[in-house]
């Protein structure tokens, strides 16, 4: 049984698979056999959009960081303003991020779960590479 230790992105407010959750920011929670536990109980499966939403993957120290840039990332490029195709033309042109593309939508874009756990250093590069900079590291 693997355990691997997640932490609160953002204040999670869902409904879980063990009922309401209230979680505030920081917190750790773990990865066992796939759900994200608790206290014992089951929050929600590890791919999840509630997972990808609110938790972060902090096995590195990194997790509050990971989840801020792929917050930001998600966030920049559904902006629906006039730079918006320009970044898009970037992320399809790029090698390193279309490695956390799913391979499954081959004519629109979908992040993996890869993106949701990618390494920092490939987070930043994407950032800077759709105009985020230094804004999408955002620290607490």
């Amino acid at each position: 049984m693997e355990r691997v230790q997640y932490i609160a992105a953002r204040r999670a407010r869902f409904n879980a698979i063990c009922g309401p959750v209230n979680i505030p920011y920081g917190t750790t929670v773990e990865a066992v056999d796939g759900f994200l536990e608790r206290d014992g109980l089951r929050l929600c499966a590890v791919t999840s959009e509630s997972a990808h939403k609110y938790f972060a993957r902090d096995s590195d120290g990194n997790g509050l960081e990971r989840g801020q840039l792929t917050a930001s990332i998600i966030a920049t490029v559904s902006k629906r303003d006039k730079a918006h195709a320009d970044r898009w033309k970037k992320l399809w042109a790029d090698p390193l991020a279309c490695r956390y593309r799913r391979e499954d939508h081959a004519d629109f874009w979908v992040w993996s779960h890869a993106f949701f756990e990618a390494p920092v250093e490939d987070l930043r590069h994407i950032a800077a590479l759709i105009g985020l900079g230094g804004r999408g590291a955002r620290r607490r």
